[in-house]
């Protein structure tokens, strides 16, 4: 998953982000580190977080845009 890449250009912390998004800065960890798969819901929280595709955070595409 690209959650470290994307939350690295934006210059926020794990804390941060976790804060923005009501979850615990250590299950942000554990995603961005392969340890623990992101749900539906919680894909969808940090695609609209970043406004990008799931596609993209999953890694099945090089290209962020949302197709709606």
């Amino acid at each position: 998953m690209r959650l470290s890449e994307l939350r690295k250009k934006r210059g926020i912390s794990q804390l941060k982000l976790a804060m923005d998004l009501n979850m615990n800065q250590n299950s942000i960890s554990r995603y961005e580190n392969g340890e623990r798969e992101a749900d539906y819901k919680t894909l969808i929280m940090l695609a609209d977080y970043f406004d990008v595709s799931i596609d993209y955070l999953l890694g099945r595409t090089d290209k962020p845009e949302i197709n709606r």
